[in-house]
């Protein structure tokens, strides 16, 4: 994250901040929410297990994989299969995406029949089977069908609408004080914005200045999203840059305790029962991954990333055939693998 001397520096002041502790209150609509740490839609990944995991260790929201909007108007078993949820799971927010505001209203229709408490649009994804439908980012360069799917979604349905955002195409054409003004306008109940244009993807640092300029823009909320990798980091950004939540994502895969202030346990036997209890979850809600074991174990190896011996103990997860010796494998020799 950039620091405060470099981001403000064009600024000059810290005036109209906002400081706001992790641990705080926060609402999107009629909603509230235990705190202001949110886990980002991460295709591959934020499915019902590890959102619960991330609750558990301390979100205050998690969002869900990127749902096809064609998929759900045509009512696509393996889309409406992301749209699982429990009861441990207070908010569930499902986040669309495509290119046409009448399907993605009509998939905003379907929504209204499933337990979904918050519908989020994503105009963010920088990946390219994404952006070459104009979906994801590529709505940031054509600010008029944005704000058209924007409209067509808050108009089929009494769900409250997020909206999440990138600032720009490239730093030549930053788009997203347009754009938060347009979702505003139109009645979204709060934006979050990741401080990378389109084209940066994940590469380079997200300019926190421009999140903190479109908060002060805007009379919604705004979830501040990139390079946060700790809580600390998360309540520094809260405090300077004045976002009302902020957004993790990458760092959250393997260390669910980025929402945590005490963060990642230091013993291997915490580590590996999260990991264990992630798989429980997993077997639990997701069998139909049982049968590309691939992701699970890329999921569950994620947590050993960093110590010690960690290359050997990966391959020894990856020789596992089946969910039941990836569980015996964990249950029987972690506690003596020294990491």
């Amino acid at each position: 994250m950039p620091s405060s001397t470099d981001s403000f520096s064009s600024a000059g002041t810290k005036e109209n901040r906002c400081p706001a502790a992790a641990s705080g209150p926060f609402s999107i609509g009629t909603i509230t929410l235990g705190n202001r740490l949110v886990l980002a839609p991460l295709a591959g990944y934020s499915n019902l297990a590890f959102r619960l995991i991330c609750l558990q260790c301390g979100a205050g929201l998690a969002v869900s994989e990127m749902i096809s909007s064609h998929g759900l108007a045509y009512g696509q078993k393996k889309t409406l299969n992301l749209l699982q949820t429990c009861a441990d799971e207070n908010v569930f927010v499902a986040q669309l995406f495509g290119a046409e505001p009448s399907i993605m209203a009509e998939a905003a229709t379907v929504l209204n029949s499933h337990k979904v408490d918050i519908v989020d649009i994503n105009m963010g994804c920088p990946v390219k089977k994404v952006t070459k439908r104009g979906a994801g980012a590529a709505l940031m360069a054509d600010i008029t069908r944005a704000s058209e799917i924007i409209d067509a979604v808050i108009s089929a349905t009494s769900k409250p609408v997020t909206v999440k955002l990138r600032v720009g195409v490239h730093n030549d054409q930053i788009t997203v004080f347009d754009l938060a003004h347009q979702a505003d306008k139109l009645g979204a109940a709060a934006i979050t914005v990741h401080g990378r244009t389109w084209k940066q993807g994940f590469s380079g640092l997200a300019d926190w200045d421009i999140i903190r300029r479109v908060k002060r823009s805007v009379s919604i909320p705004v979830i501040g999203n990139g390079d946060i990798t700790s809580y600390h980091q998360a309540a520094t950004a809260l405090s300077e840059w004045g976002c009302d939540a902020v957004m993790i994502g990458r760092a959250a895969i393997g260390n669910p305790w980025v929402f945590s202030p005490s963060g990642t346990p230091p013993e291997s036997a915490a580590i590996t029962a999260t990991a264990l209890h992630h798989l429980d979850l997993i077997s639990r809600f997701h069998g139909h991954l049982t049968h590309s074991p691939g992701l699970i174990k890329n999921q569950i190896s994620r947590y050993f990333k960093g110590f010690a011996g960690a290359s050997t103990w990966r391959r020894r997860i990856n020789e596992s055939s089946t969910i039941n010796d990836l569980r015996t494998l964990l249950t029987n020799h972690a506690e003596h693998y020294k990491f």
